[in-house]
């Protein structure tokens, strides 16, 4: 196999945890620097959310909202919440996550892989978790 035949497939599929919130929602979290800049920068639709743990590292997420809808702020605080659990402060009962739509999301000039600027954002402040299956 040549490496043009690399290209053509693209990249590897992007790896991350995936939940259903009880509206039927789907919410990504990145695992790595590389699948966080995937997902907030080219997966994530202009009118998804993103979401990422206020100055503590853990994983970008991103609430993917269907076309002409609007989540609510239930819908908002559980993807946070996600975003809380996803991160180094997971054990804290009370975490703020910046939210914002993915469309306020930039990648910087030259900056390393996971990392990006965000304007227009929301703090959230939530007890980190995840949707439960069932």
């Amino acid at each position: 196999m040549s490496p043009a035949d690399d290209e053509r497939r693209g990249p590897p599929p992007i790896k991350a945890w995936t939940y259903v919130l009880p509206n039927g929602w789907t919410v990504l979290a990145g695992r790595t620097d590389a699948d966080n800049d995937r997902l907030s920068l080219k997966i994530a639709k202009a009118n998804d959310w993103w979401f990422h743990v206020k100055g503590r590292p853990g994983s970008h997420v991103v609430l993917q909202v269907p076309a002409g809808e609007t989540p609510t702020k239930e819908d908002l605080e559980q993807a946070a919440a996600v975003a809380a659990y996803h991160s180094k402060v997971r054990d804290a009962n009370q975490v703020a996550v910046n939210g914002t739509e993915a469309r306020y999301v930039s990648k910087p000039r030259g900056a390393k892989s996971g990392t990006v600027a965000i304007r227009k954002e929301r703090t959230f402040v939530v007890k980190p978790g995840v949707p439960q299956a069932g």
